[in-house]
């Protein structure tokens, strides 16, 4: 786990954050704690997602089917709210390491273990399609062990056996390549014995330490789940036929999660929890994280400590963000890309476009904006939001202008590197001159000009920042300022929003004189995928003791800053 960093938010709806669990590309996971002293892992997307109403739509779906399961061997839904300008949910903490983290660090579990792992694992899936689920992502990363047993979470895909809601687009396979079934890959109906399947390549995993279709791309792993046998590796006796029995490739041939229960676990997966069933060093491990969090509690938000929980994964893909065949990487939505920030997410979508003004969402957001030199601040976000339904193509509008506007000040202490559909919003177009900050009448070096850097300009220069005419905060600008000629780089702008994103701008002179530098700006290659990398004009000028920084990027809203030196 690691300590909330400046600028992010210390509380979520009524939930004090201790600290940070983990990242990915669909946002953020906290840990937190309730009024009356609960912990629960607290789960935050990334707004631009928010502000893509297919991706609402498909949010809150995915709630409601996992608060519908809140059975044994799971981490329960507590609390939620997809409505928010940033939608979160909280789900109950599972205090112990996921199982690909314990088997990565310490070992494969012993066959006794590996039992009752898959029998409670088997317990849980026997409600979950109970109730007409279908997990759709069962992997190592997605099950915990604590020591009350196996806890099966990210219900994050899960969807209705009946298939009315579709959650994907067409072509799309949602899953972890390696662990989907046969089924799934080839785009079929999708049962509770897709789910099966996935539980035996865990009950392989869990035993041998190695996945039952290795490979080192997910090309090779899809193939290999569709046309080869699983390796499994020393597996041996009644673990090994049950192994071979869930990864068939047929999936009326593989037995019901009631079946793999009662095999395994005759009188019930909690008997043989409560005579212990995980082995020393993990028993020592969740103790140990028990502590820390006792510790958390004592000292308050912030503390350092290498805790496990609901998401222990600081630097992977988030237990709630699936992996997608089609293209996006481990942890990414499978949700078409929203038009980018600052920086940006992905390519923007050809189907987003102006839309007119309509009446403004129907709520008031409630926020604190911090300093960049502030300690983590607070974020409330649950309020209500409106989208704008119909359109030519009945699906409805993506997002409206009034709603990014409206949103934008709920915003302030959670956006994700720096601003995402601008393109959108009046006075964004391509066109210059639309731009807000029109250019000069050439943009080459005036006749004389000795293209040097006056002494004015130089040094490091640092400020809040938005967009959109200053409707969307941007974070925090540090510019800094070297001398150079024209053609050459000259300075470099980093960004850090509010969730501790980076974007950085090489900016290459193009003319200078003592009152305005025209420079080309262009997106760092190595910056996060979130970042704009397109070329684009920055404009530098004097404010008295302050320097103005004024982007023509249409795709990140224009963002500008006022801007003072630190040197």
């Amino acid at each position: 786990m690691h300590p909330l960093d400046p600028g992010e938010p210390t509380t979520i709806g009524p939930y004090r954050l201790l600290g940070r669990l983990g990242s990915g590309g669909m946002g953020r996971v906290y840990l937190g704690r309730s009024s009356g002293g609960r912990t629960v892992a607290v789960k935050v997307v990334h707004p631009h997602f928010a502000l893509d109403e297919e991706f609402r739509a498909r949010f809150r779906r995915e709630v409601d089917a996992a608060r519908r399961v809140g059975g044994d061997w799971t981490a329960p839904v507590l609390d939620a709210d997809p409505e928010a300008p940033v939608p979160w949910v909280a789900t109950g903490y599972a205090a112990g390491p996921s199982l690909a983290d314990a088997v990565r660090d310490l070992s494969p579990l012993p066959t006794h273990s590996v039992r009752v792992l898959v029998a409670g694992l088997a317990e849980a899936l026997t409600h979950v399609h109970g109730l007409g689920l279908v997990h759709r992502d069962i992997k190592p990363s997605n099950v915990m062990l604590t020591m009350d047993g196996p806890r099966l979470i990210d219900f994050g895909i899960a969807r209705a056996t009946d298939g009315t809601a579709s959650l994907t687009s067409t072509g799309v396979s949602v899953g972890s390549p390696g662990y989907m079934s046969p089924e799934q890959i080839l785009g079929r109906g999708v049962a509770g014995s897709a789910d099966v399947f996935s539980l035996g390549a865990v009950l392989v995993y869990a035993a041998t330490g190695s996945a039952p279709f290795p490979g080192d791309s997910s090309a090779s792993l899809l193939y290999k789940v569709v046309h080869e046998e699983p390796e499994l590796g020393a597996l041996a006796g009644e673990l090994r036929g049950l192994a071979l029995e869930c990864l068939s490739k047929e999936a009326g041939e593989r037995p019901k999660p009631e079946e793999i229960a009662r095999r395994l676990a005759p009188t019930g997966a909690d008997g043989l929890v409560a005579a212990g069933w995980l082995p020393g060093p993990l028993v020592e491990r969740v103790s140990r994280s028990a502590v820390r969090l006792l510790d958390l509690e004592t000292h308050g938000a912030g503390a350092h400590g290498s805790g496990a929980g609901a998401a222990e994964q600081p630097s992977g893909p988030l237990p709630f963000g699936s992996s997608m065949v089609g293209g996006a990487t481990s942890g990414q939505a499978p949700v078409r890309d929203a038009p980018r920030s600052s920086g940006s997410f992905g390519p923007p979508d050809p189907s987003y476009a102006p839309v007119p003004s309509s009446p403004p969402p129907a709520y008031v957001p409630t926020q604190t904006s911090a300093p960049s030199s502030a300690p983590p601040g607070r974020m409330t976000v649950s309020v209500a939001a409106t989208s704008t339904p119909g359109g030519p193509d009945g699906r409805g509008r993506k997002v409206s202008c009034t709603l990014v506007l409206g949103v934008a000040g709920a915003l302030a202490a959670v956006t994700v590197g720096s601003v995402f559909v601008f393109g959108l919003l009046p006075g964004n177009s391509d066109n210059p001159s639309d731009a807000g900050h029109p250019p000069a009448a050439s943009e080459q070096p005036p006749a004389g000009a000795a293209g040097k850097v006056p002494a004015s300009y130089r040094g490091t220069w640092e400020g809040q920042a938005s967009a959109a005419n200053g409707a969307v905060p941007m974070g925090k600008f540090r510019l800094k300022v070297e001398q150079g000629k024209i053609g050459e780089r000259f300075a470099v702008m980093t960004q850090t929003d509010q969730l501790g994103g980076k974007c950085a701008v090489d900016l290459a002179l193009k003319s200078v004189s003592e009152k305005e530098i025209v420079a080309r700006g262009k997106g760092q290659a190595d910056s996060g995928a979130q970042c704009t990398k397109n070329t684009h004009t920055v404009r530098l000028r004097p404010q008295g003791e302050a320097l103005q920084y004024l982007s023509q990027n249409a795709e990140s809203g224009n963002p500008e800053a006022t801007m003072t030196r630190l040197n």
